[in-house]
């Protein structure tokens, strides 16, 4: 029987992606899911998966350093919502990459893949993470894909008005939601468009397209009025600079 490791922070996207493959693999067993990197090694060592469903972020190592430790000792499928990692991770020989929202046809054609190199030994990855680090710059979100009820759905960039940290998750508020992703304000920072998106706040970062305007409090505070939400955000002093014009 083949084993199989999943590796993905988004918790339900994990869950998915087992029912998935219980369904069209009933000869493999899912040995473990996990939900970020250190946790992915752990069980690399401990189960010896044939074959890691492993995802590009995750919080603490990130599915490219766990793949570097780990494909000489499994076959790798990439889950990504970034093309460009997965196509060069392909090229250096992952077996497959499925993009998020999982489309269930892509994943029964990285399983018939997978099953066609179960015979062979596992590509080596160690050149990938090289490869990603002379990249200049990653290409920014696009989309984010949340949590709503019992289903994931994808919000575009364009529509978040502000993110605020929420004890170990970040809340993404629209115009007419929010919703709960499982990153923390500071690496998600890293993945938005700084000409789009400023910190406002440790807590707060806004869409300069959803801002309305910008006014000074009673207490002397700058507070961020929305287009189109009610609330306002509050500038701290450590960032009230990006509004030395006020």
């Amino acid at each position: 029987m083949t084993s199989i490791l999943i590796a993905e922070d988004e918790a339900l996207l994990a869950a998915e992606i087992g029912d998935e493959l219980a369904r069209i693999w009933p000869a493999a067993q899912v040995r473990e899911i996990v939900h970020d990197g250190h946790a992915a090694l752990r069980a690399i060592e401990q189960h010896r998966p044939q074959v890691v469903f492993l995802d590009v972020q995750m919080p603490g190592l990130s599915g490219l350093e766990v793949a570097r430790l780990a494909s000489p000792c499994a076959h790798i499928v990439f889950i990504t919502a970034f093309d460009q990692f997965a196509v060069q991770a392909f090229d250096e020989g992952a077996v497959d990459y499925l993009l998020k929202p999982l489309d269930p046809a892509r994943l029964v054609r990285a399983v018939q893949r997978v099953k066609r190199r179960l015979g062979q030994a596992p590509a080596d990855l160690g050149g990938l993470m090289s490869q990603i680090q002379q990249r200049p710059q990653n290409e920014p979100l696009r989309w984010i894909t949340v949590l709503r009820g019992r289903e994931l759905q994808l919000i575009t960039i364009e529509d978040v008005c502000y993110f605020r940290a929420d004890s170990k998750y970040v809340e993404v508020v629209t115009e007419s939601a929010n919703a709960l992703i499982s990153l923390t304000l500071k690496e998600l920072s890293q993945r938005l468009d700084p000409h789009m998106f400023w910190q406002v706040h440790r807590s707060t970062i806004v869409n300069l397209n959803a801002v309305r305007s910008v006014n000074r409090g009673l207490a002397g505070k700058l507070m961020i009025s929305l287009k189109e939400r009610p609330e306002r955000l509050e500038v701290s002093a450590a960032y009230a600079h990006l509004f030395k014009q006020m």
